[in-house]
């Protein structure tokens, strides 16, 4: 039995998967720009996971938070080594 009060699942940024208005709003990206960045690999933007084994476009996909996080801490490194 649970304590009161206490988390329902544990928190885990590894498992935790979460849907395109959430990185939106993590990254401080638009949708295209995700997509464009998801294009291009040298960018390092992580790749969904597909939800379902449907191919169709629009299938339902998210993205694991841990990555999505490692990629935003890797920006705000990043800004700091500009070439100059």
């Amino acid at each position: 039995m649970r304590k009161a009060g206490a988390e329902p699942y544990p928190f885990d940024p590894a498992t935790t998967l979460v849907r395109m208005k959430d990185v939106e709003t993590i990254v401080g990206l638009a949708r295209p720009t995700i997509y464009k960045l998801m294009k291009q690999p040298e960018s390092g933007f992580p790749l969904p996971v597909k939800l379902s084994d449907s191919t169709a476009r629009g299938a339902p996909v998210a993205w694991v938070l841990g990555e999505i996080q490692e990629w935003v801490r890797a920006r705000i490194a990043a800004r700091g080594r500009a070439a100059a």
